[in-house]
């Protein structure tokens, strides 16, 4: 007899026609299609998933290799995007699965006190972030043209100073400078902005970009001021040589589903 399927679930809306009918067009992770569990008012959107690949023995493994990793969490937001276009969304976090479908149920009436009350806050809102960069190189090469009137150096003495003067910019000024930008930054995003989390900078080898990352806030901004956001982190970025600003998104609301709860610890794998 074969295994009974676990379910792997995405996020949590209120039951309606969007999200029903948006689990009839999408596919979910590894290719499983995309279904709905309802309860109390609510729906889970779920895939049915093989226990091999999903239990906490498989998982663990999954999770750890770095490819794979990519691939699950590309397929789940691509789920939570989706729906998240189509209706007030709540996306869980990636990898979140339960033993079966009823007790994807369950969870929604257990926990309809908190989603109810979170959903409505989320209602009209778009998550942006706000990322501040610094790069060394750039600051260096705009500190020092690349060709300069300048004789070369007719000694030792005089090379030293001149190396001297090209590394003013150093790096430990370049961070502080990087800093009251961040600041500044800040100060303009919350002042439009419902909530505000602040995240870890992100590592280069994970963000995929060399320069080294200082700053990373996620705003709850209403929908309506999005582009009053991005205007006013602009007009507060103060030019700097090897600072950069980035304003990303918009995306579903990952960093306030914070009081959404994970599956129950009682043999269930997380």
């Amino acid at each position: 007899m074969s295994t009974p399927p676990m379910a792997y679930v995405y996020g949590v809306g209120w039951d309606g026609e969007e999200l029903r009918a948006l689990a009839r067009s999408v596919t979910g992770v590894d290719g499983h299609a995309v279904a709905i569990v309802a309860a109390g008012g609510l729906v889970a959107l779920v895939s049915a998933v093989p226990p091999d690949a999903f239990d906490e023995i498989a998982l663990p493994h999954r999770l750890g290799d770095l490819g794979t990793l990519e691939e699950l969490a590309r397929a789940h937001h691509a789920v939570v995007d989706a729906a998240f276009g189509e209706a007030v969304f709540l996306p869980l976090r990636l990898a979140t699965v339960y033993l079966d479908e009823p007790r994807v149920a369950d969870m929604l009436l257990e926990h309809r006190d908190r989603f109810a009350p979170l959903l409505a806050w989320l209602d009209g809102h778009v998550e942006l972030g706000v990322k501040v960069h610094v790069d060394p190189a750039a600051a260096a090469a705009q500190a020092v043209p690349a060709q300069t009137a300048e004789p070369p150096a007719p000694s030792p003495g005089r090379a030293y100073l001149q190396q001297r003067r090209r590394k003013r910019h150093s790096t430990e000024d370049l961070h502080r400078a990087a800093g009251a930008v961040a600041d500044e930054v800040e100060r303009a995003a919350r002042a439009l902005a419902t909530a505000t989390v602040v995240h870890r900078p992100q590592q280069s080898g994970l963000s995929g970009r060399h320069e080294t990352n200082i700053a990373n806030h996620a705003h709850l901004v209403p929908a309506d001021a999005e582009e009053r956001f991005r205007e006013a982190v602009q007009a507060a970025t103060t030019p700097v040589a090897g600072v950069q600003v980035e304003v990303t998104g918009p995306w579903a609301p990952y960093s306030f589903a914070t009081a959404a709860p994970g599956p129950r610890t009682d043999g269930e794998p997380r």
